[in-house]
C-alpha cells in the first residue's frame, strides 16, 4: 500500500515537472518573430515622393459651432478670453494635467478650465478675443497634428 502511494506520488510529480513550458522557448520565439519582422523592414524598398503644397481653405467663421459653457480656471498663464480652442475633456484632472504638459512642450500656450455642472476638466490650446481667432487657430491645430484623431475632434469653447 505504501509503495503504491509513494509510485502515485512520483508519477505525479514527475507529471507536473515535464508538462512545464520553459520561459526560454518563449523568448527564442520571440527573437525569431523580432528577426523576421526587422528582416522585413530592411529589405522593404524605399520609395521617395514629393509632397504638393497644400491649399488651405478658410471656413466662415459663422458657419462653425460653438459650445458655451461656465468654466473657472485650474491653469492657465494669464486671463481666460471670450472664446478658446478645447483639444481634451477629462474627469480626471490628473489626465488633464498630463495633456497640458504634452501641449507646453510642443510649444503651445495651453490651460485647464473646468465646468462644474458636468465636473469635467478642459485641456485649452489657447484663448481668444475673437470666434475667428478662435477658429483659424483650432485649424491650425488640427492641421499640426493630422494622425491624431483625438485633436481631430477640437472645438471652440465660448466662456459665458
Amino acid at each position: 500500500m505504501k509503495k503504491s502511494i509513494l509510485f502515485i506520488m512520483m508519477g505525479a510529480a514527475l507529471m507536473f515537472t515535464s508538462c512545464k513550458s520553459s520561459q526560454s522557448a518563449y523568448k527564442q520565439a520571440y527573437e525569431k518573430a523580432k528577426a523576421q519582422e526587422t528582416a522585413t523592414q530592411v529589405n522593404a524598398p524605399v520609395e521617395q515622393t514629393t509632397v504638393a503644397e497644400a491649399t488651405t481653405t478658410t471656413a466662415a467663421t459663422d458657419n462653425t459651432p460653438v459650445r458655451q459653457e461656465t468654466v473657472s480656471v485650474v491653469r492657465m498663464d494669464g486671463s481666460l478670453k471670450a472664446y478658446s480652442v478645447v483639444c481634451g475633456s477629462f474627469s480626471v484632472q490628473a489626465n488633464a494635467e498630463g495633456l497640458c504638459q504634452y501641449l507646453v512642450t510642443e510649444g503651445y500656450k495651453a490651460g485647464i478650465v473646468k465646468n462644474f455642472d458636468k465636473n469635467m476638466y478642459r485641456v485649452l490650446v489657447g484663448t481668444f478675443d475673437t470666434k475667428a481667432e478662435a477658429v483659424k487657430a483650432k485649424d491650425a491645430f488640427k492641421a499640426a497634428y493630422p494622425s491624431r484623431s483625438d485633436f481631430q475632434e477640437a472645438w471652440i469653447l465660448l466662456n459665458r
